[in-house]
Formats: C-alpha cells, structure tokens, sequence
C-alpha cells in the first residue's frame, strides 16, 4: 500500500467501526412499517429470519435511507437500524451470510452490513478480480470488511488495496510465463551441447570431448617452457569450441606451437 493512501484507509476504518452495529434492509416496499419502524422491525424480524431475540429486539434508532420517491415503481428506499445491543445485530449479519435473501409476502429482502461508500467500492473492486484468482489456481477469501486474503503455493497474504491485489497478480503472470517448462529446459540443455558434427574431422567416432582449462599441476606445468606449448594448445582448443558452441560457426582446429 502506498504511504500517501494510508492516512485514507485508517479514516475509512473509523467510519466503518463506527457503523458495524448498523444492519441494512433491502426489499421492504415503501410505507409497510405504517408509523412505526421501531415496533414493524421488533415484530418482522424474528419471523423474517427465524431467530429468538432474548431479550427482545429493542433499536437505538431505524429510518429510511434518503428522500421519499414520487414514483410507486421505484426501488423502495434501503432501511438502516442500528439494534441496541451489539450481540442482536451480529445475529442479524450472520444469519444474512448463512441465510442469504429471505421472503416476506412475496417480497424477497435481503440483510446486509452498512459499510462506507469507499469500502463498498472496494469490496466490488476486490470482487471483480474472482475470475482471475479462479484461472490462476489461487485460494482465496473475502473478510470484512474489505480484506481480501488469498493463498498461492503454501503461502499466503493479505491486501487492503484492490490495486496492490492486481499489481500482485501480474507479478505472478509474469513469472509463470518466465518460468521454462521440462520441454522447455531439455530443449534448452540440448542446445548447448556441442554436437558430435562440430568436432575437428566432422565424425562423430572421432569426436573428444574439449579438454579442460589447465589446473593444478597444469598450472605448474606452464612454468615448463617444454610442456608450455602442449597445454596452450589444450586451451586453445578448448576455447574454440566453447565459441563454436555459441555462434555455430566453422571450427578449425588450432595451429600446432612451433
């Protein structure tokens, strides 16, 4: 996450810790709570989504969310009510995640957390990136309330951001696409074998394989001016098909030390 982008996120988290009691209804029609939402909610609840509140559901408050609307076609306006005690609405928000939408006279409502308009956006945002993580073979999972985690080879973390989240998986694509397959590298060893056509006579019975850079008692050997000539000659053609290998081009074999 970047450092400027910080600040931000810690105010959205004090919004939203400061909703988490706040539980959101969809679906209700307009004016079924007649004048009183607080006793319609009391009432509806238990039966809507079969749960015994002891004690009984009480709220701190409950209201429609914005202005009414002229038009008895339009979606019914969303209700917000934050329940008196904090057990009560975490009743209300598990039960939406096992439960799903319920049925009310033929009207289908749904329960959800009121989360912030930020966090709403990225919990979209983090959503629209589950095709991708389901093509790349990675776990992954939703907390709220908006921290997607996911796990990729053994390991795993965590990404607040939507962007760090998607930055993150073309790291990966390029990797795997970096990445050389068995073929791949068998095919890679097998040219850079010298074949047996580049050795000196152009047979392959009569192919050597190059000899090695002196070393040793090689080495000590050079401060022989009778046996200095011999272990040039090894490096020289050593070297040259080592280059031979590398540019395929002609080999000849090096001329004899006078």
């Amino acid at each position: 996450m970047q450092r400027w982008r910080r600040p931000f996120f810690k105010l959205t988290d004090l919004e939203d810790r400061s909703r988490r009691d706040n539980v959101r209804f969809l679906g209700f029609p307009e004016n079924i709570e007649g004048e009183d939402l607080h006793g319609f909610l009391r009432d509806t609840l238990p039966r809507l989504t079969s749960i015994t509140f002891a004690p009984p559901l009480e709220f701190q408050r409950a209201h429609r969310l914005g202005p009414r609307r002229p038009s008895t076609d339009a979606l019914p306006r969303p209700i917000i009510a934050c329940p008196l005690r904090h057990a009560q609405a975490r009743q209300l928000i598990q039960r939406a995640h096992t439960q799903g939408s319920c049925q009310l006279d033929g009207h289908t409502i749904r329960i959800s957390v009121d989360f912030s308009k930020e966090t709403s956006e990225r919990r979209r945002a983090f959503l629209a990136l589950r095709p991708r993580l389901r093509q790349m073979e990675v776990k992954y999972g939703l907390f709220d309330p908006a921290r997607r985690w996911i796990t990729k080879n053994g390991a795993s973390k965590d990404f607040y951001d939507p962007e760090d989240l998607r930055s993150f998986l073309d790291g990966l694509s390029l990797m795997d696409s970096s990445t050389p397959t068995p073929h791949q590298d068998r095919t890679v060893a097998d040219q850079n074998t010298p074949s047996q056509d580049l050795a000196p006579g152009g047979s392959g019975s009569d192919y050597h394989p190059p000899l090695s850079y002196p070393r040793g008692r090689d080495l000590e050997r050079l401060n022989s001016h009778d046996d200095r000539g011999q272990v040039l000659h090894a490096v020289a053609l050593h070297t040259q098909v080592a280059d031979r290998a590398k540019s395929h081009s002609p080999l000849k074999p090096p001329a004899e030390p006078t």
